[in-house]
């Protein structure tokens, strides 16, 4: 498995990361948890990225690869409310602190790598409390370096802080706001990239609209820019390796619940960026036809 530099921090990441939220959200067997991620950190895996709202997905992992800790970096979010939370409103100072040690109980670790906040707006962001509070962690040292989870003008609003070492947006075939907008500030920084959302949730794949917001905008969105290569069966593989293609990108995390997923994702990454000729296709189209409103989505 490839890995890129995670910005200035000196961390080495694979370029195929694992997205969480789904181990806590669907449900799904212990068992098929710890099969899927000790599969994954065998082939080459060595970023998971979690949060402390997706559920029991950060005691599912300590659970599963606690015993591994040394062999991956760990990456978690807050500013929401979680199960065991105080009863305080979202982005509160004590609810991020708490939440923060409550991540490094669950995820059965002394230290994590990167504690993001989770896509918080404009109000918070100015107001510095919040941000604050990831600084004060990474000096006590109960994590390595702080980052922001977000897209379009709070992404922006957050990097001006001058206080992150790295920026969680999305970026994708469906999703390329961040390209022009906040890929900028990232080479300018100096940040590691996450990339969320790579495939645009596989939207595509879906015969009929989605009911969900979740799927919803791009799937319309992927109705009008119309790329042919959606009707074949090389779809995952291209949207993946249209993401590769950007030298910003350190890793991308794509979520799953079933066992065996991660690989088959990483076998599509080890075949690298597209051809020059086709991520300007991609890129090209884009700019025929997406709209203003066309915006990142968190």
């Amino acid at each position: 498995m490839e890995r890129r530099p995670f910005g200035k921090t000196g961390m080495d990441v694979s370029v195929l990361g694992f997205g969480a939220s789904e181990i806590g959200y669907n449900e799904p067997d212990q068992g098929d948890v710890e099969r899927l991620l000790n599969e994954a950190l065998d082939s080459g895996l060595n970023v998971i990225d979690t949060a402390e709202c997706y559920l029991d997905s950060e005691e599912r992992i300590g659970k599963a690869v606690g015993h591994r800790r040394d062999e991956f970096f760990l990456f978690t979010k807050v500013g929401h409310s979680f199960p065991a939370a105080p009863d305080l409103p979202d982005w509160h100072p004590e609810l991020l602190a708490q939440s923060i040690d409550h991540s490094l109980k669950a995820l059965k670790t002394d230290c994590l790598d990167l504690v993001q906040l989770h896509t918080c707006g404009l109000e918070v962001l100015r107001a510095g409390e919040a941000a604050e509070v990831l600084v004060r962690a990474r000096k006590a040292g109960k994590t390595r370096f702080i980052g922001y989870s977000g897209d379009g003008e709070e992404a922006v609003e957050a990097l001006k802080l001058g206080v992150f070492d790295s920026l969680q947006t999305s970026l994708n075939i469906a999703d390329q706001q961040a390209i022009d907008l906040t890929l900028p500030l990232v080479r300018q920084q100096g940040l590691g990239l996450i990339v969320k959302r790579p495939i645009a949730n596989a939207a595509w794949k879906r015969s009929l609209p989605a009911e969900t917001s979740y799927y919803r905008p791009y799937w319309d969105r992927l109705q009008v820019l119309a790329y042919t290569f959606l009707t074949s069966d090389t779809a995952v593989e291209t949207a993946l390796r249209f993401v590769l293609t950007m030298p910003e990108p350190s890793t991308l995390i794509v979520g799953t619940s079933r066992p065996g997923r991660w690989t088959e994702n990483a076998t599509l990454v080890a075949k690298g960026p597209l051809p020059a000729d086709e991520f300007e296709s991609i890129r090209r189209r884009w700019r025929e036809v997406a709209a203003p409103d066309w915006i990142g989505k968190t």
